[in-house]
């Protein structure tokens, strides 16, 4: 008995890598092998490891990011954390604090956050576009108001070079290590779990995931907490690879890591995301800053490249569907109706 059911009419091959997020890893090589072979200095030794420490804050956040964009929701404060979080960590080190005492009560504010925009989403009912629009301003708000305009920059160099190091000669940066572990975890939440299946069905339907059992108030707001501790978690890395704690550190951030997550395969409206495309598209963005700026490119251009892109990966999915309901359309019609042979039908006349 054969399935009718349409994404079981390709073979199991198609349906797994003709996908969104493996054609963004394919461009993904292109872009790099176009760049190794034409951009200058591109394949020097230093360009992995900027690249890789200037995308790791967006590699991070990207991660609950996506789960939150899957269940239907955006969070649109997670910049607005990472600065709290940076000027949370330089306050608390100037008062006395160890780094990793600071660190941490730094992540417990972004936990805090997290918790504050979930509870308004979940819970309260509000759109999660006005609540992150206004948790934006207050949590900036907040950092700037703690520090004002000054920067706090004592902080330890073994710290700070511990933010910036690479393991052995590779030029794979530190940090990288903390995000293959997160990205390990989050995969499996999201992939392998009941909980990770809850995300999926309450990005589609959320009264449908309700009456099946998924708790999706709580989903969303656990969801929230894990995007607001990231964020900070984010914010500490921020602060020590720059060596500065400010209140306008990471403005602008969150549109960067919502432009690769879309990128990335990621519905707008939910349901659909995976992570592997979604790590593809932040490194993609990455790849093509790095190799305009090496061509010394205006970010301008850049900013234009990188919008294009994104228009183009919202729009494809429509314009797919449209295409291939315009198609199905056609063959259901079949040919049309053909003319009769002469003398058929015409007796009695």
């Amino acid at each position: 008995m054969s399935r009718e059911y349409a994404p079981y009419s390709q073979p199991l091959w198609r349906r797994l890598l003709l996908t969104r997020e493996w054609a963004v890893i394919a461009l993904l090589a292109v872009v790099v092998l176009y760049s190794l072979a034409n951009v200058r200095n591109f394949d020097g030794p230093l360009t992995l490891t900027f690249l890789l420490l200037d995308t790791a804050p967006i590699l991070l956040i990207a991660l609950p990011m996506t789960l939150v964009i899957v269940t239907g929701e955006i969070d649109l404060s997670v910049a607005s954390i990472v600065g709290l979080s940076s000027v949370l960590l330089g306050v608390l080190h100037e008062a006395g604090l160890s780094i990793p005492v600071a660190g941490l009560l730094a992540i417990l504010a972004g936990v805090a956050c997290g918790a504050f925009n979930g509870f308004l989403v979940a819970y309260v009912g509000l759109p999660s576009l006005a609540v992150t629009i206004g948790t934006l301003a207050l949590f900036r708000g907040l950092a700037v108001g703690l520090l004002g305009t000054k920067a706090i920059t004592d902080f330890p160099d073994s710290w700070k070079d511990l933010a910036t190091a690479t393991i052995g000669d590779t030029g794979v940066p530190v940090v990288m290590i903390l995000f293959v572990v997160l990205a390990l975890l989050f995969t499996l939440l999201l992939q392998f779990t009941t909980f990770g299946r809850g995300i999926y069905d309450t990005g589609l339907n959320p009264e449908a995931a309700h009456f099946t059992g998924v708790n999706v108030e709580r989903t969303k707001f656990i969801l929230f907490v894990l995007s607001g501790a990231v964020s900070a978690l984010a914010g500490v890395y921020y602060t020590l690879r720059f060596g500065s704690a400010r209140g306008d550190n990471a403005v602008g951030l969150e549109l960067q890591v919502i432009a690769a997550v879309l990128l990335g395969g990621v519905s707008i409206f939910g349901g659909r995301g995976k992570l592997h495309g979604v790590i593809a598209g932040v490194l993609l963005i990455g790849v093509i800053s790095s190799a305009l700026r090496l061509e010394s490119v205006q970010v301008s251009y850049t900013n234009v490249i990188i919008g294009l892109l994104l228009v183009a990966s919202v729009m494809s999915p429509s314009v797919l569907a449209w295409v291939s309901g315009k198609t199905a359309r056609r063959n259901k019609r079949g040919p049309g109706p053909q003319s009769a042979p002469v003398g058929v039908g015409t007796q009695g006349r």
